[in-house]
């Protein structure tokens, strides 16, 4: 098969495939609690070590919890706090910090 070949074939088989099942923004608004006493209440942390959740990339969040929770990615109190979610929590925090629109105005 050719190079061209193969890499239409690949894109028509992602186009196919169905989306990667997204969170519950409502159900992770309720599961946020132990994470607003360092990110804050809105996901904007009011303490310089903890970053700013509010308005990040859904993906990256999933994959920065998941990291935190199988240890892969160390931070004392994350990977406490992490170890204790389910796939599904994970997907519905992400959602949620992700669905937060965050307004930037330049100086």
């Amino acid at each position: 098969m050719k190079p061209t070949h193969a890499l239409a074939a690949l894109g028509a088989l992602l186009v196919t495939l169905p989306p990667a099942e997204a969170g519950d923004a409502r159900a992770g608004r309720r599961k946020i609690t132990a994470c607003q006493a360092c990110h804050g209440l809105d996901g904007l942390s009011k303490n310089p070590e903890s970053p700013n959740l509010a308005g990040q990339v859904e993906s990256y969040l999933v994959r920065s919890l998941t990291a935190y929770r199988s240890g892969e990615r160390r931070n004392e109190s994350m990977n406490i706090v992490a170890k204790e979610l389910s796939d599904e929590d994970i997907a519905d925090m992400a959602a949620y910090y992700a669905s937060i629109q965050v307004d930037v105005l330049p100086p």
